[in-house]
């Protein structure tokens, strides 16, 4: 019986060369979901776009499309399946060629003007003015927009995105934002966004996966703490950052190893230290509010020296703690819980 989830992943592993870049152990997506994705460069944000869009097989482990196995540029997947990276690639002909070129190659003629202008204004971009231009004749952003346009009139069941407005212009990235979402809400379209635009994810994503170091943390916001440690002779290890103040942890397996915090809390207003070994609390300034799209709970960015720590809040919690950017708050990390990469 075919799954009720657009993907399925189980056991996936893929490296380059020896070492592997990307670990998930399991993985559903639902029909019709908005999934961000975040992380740093280097994390597996565009290793797993590739292999959700067939590009690439995976080393190990098994991606099921509607239940069913798929490989890479099989017909069960292609055209239902299309990725936009952040660097468009376009084709050396017009726009409008570019925008039929997948629906030719899918055998589908009818309309094809119609379509073209459709998919054009969607993106923004008037029929009549890009229509006959050439490829070296768009500046970044039209590209960009070009390319979604090319990806739209397919009318495709999963749209990935990987850094979709990370190179564009202000009106670009606005329009690409609402031309995407629109697929959603019109065809029912699965969305799946890696971005460093991590405010505009929380606000239109039912889920945000975050990745490290090609590891997946599920939903939990993870706050990533760079080495080097230090002992700090009672057993416990430290960073000292800038402005004098300290993480506490346990002993990591190396002076420079990357300590990812699964938890962090605002602090009691007391400023009593919960009974939680290898704890303390950390002085820092609200920087950011996030409303996310259940309208219920908030991410507070809060800026310690110059490391940024997310903590998520219900809005009664900012109401009855008065948090407001510019405010001072104590930030409580539960090193305990540290992983360590």
């Amino acid at each position: 019986m075919a799954s009720d989830d657009i993907y399925q992943i189980k056991g996936l592993e893929h490296s380059f060369g020896k070492e592997p870049v990307l670990r998930v152990d399991s993985l559903k997506i639902p029909p019709a979901a908005i999934v961000g994705l975040i992380g740093p460069n280097g994390s597996g944000k565009s290793t797993l776009l590739n292999l959700l869009g067939f590009i690439m097989a995976p080393t190990r482990g098994d991606i099921l499309f509607k239940g069913r196995p798929a490989v890479p540029f099989s017909g069960d997947v292609r055209f239902r399946v299309t990725l936009l990276d952040q660097e468009p690639y376009l084709l050396r002909r017009s726009v409008a060629r570019n925008i039929s070129y997948g629906l030719e190659l899918r055998g589908d003629r009818e309309q094809l003007q119609d379509r073209i202008a459709a998919a054009l204004d969607w993106v923004g971009l008037p029929e009549k003015e890009f229509s006959g231009r050439q490829w070296y004749e768009l500046s970044g952003g039209e590209a960009q927009r070009v390319a979604l346009a090319a990806r739209l009139g397919l009318q495709p069941e999963v749209l990935l995105l990987d850094e979709p407005i990370a190179s564009v212009d202000a009106a670009s990235a606005e329009r690409i934002k609402a031309a995407t979402l629109r697929a959603r809400s019109e065809w029912g379209t699965t969305l799946v966004i890696a971005s460093h635009d991590w405010q505009w994810l929380y606000e239109v994503c039912d889920v945000v996966l975050h990745l490290f170091k090609g590891r997946m943390f599920g939903q939990e916001r993870i706050n990533i703490v760079f080495g080097p440690w230090q002992p700090r002779g009672d057993g416990t290890w430290q960073k000292i950052l800038a402005d004098g103040q300290a993480i506490v942890v346990p002993p990591p397996p190396k002076p420079a190893a990357v300590a990812v915090f699964t938890d962090a809390e605002i602090a009691p207003d007391t400023g009593d230290s919960p009974p939680v070994s290898h704890s303390g609390v950390l002085n820092g300034v609200v920087s950011r509010l996030i409303l996310e799209r259940d309208g219920r709970d908030v991410i507070a960015v809060v800026q310690v020296d110059q490391l940024p720590i997310t903590v998520k809040l219900t809005r009664q919690a900012v109401e009855k703690r008065q948090l407001y950017p510019g405010r001072q708050i104590g930030i409580l990390l539960r090193s305990d819980r540290a992983v360590w990469i």
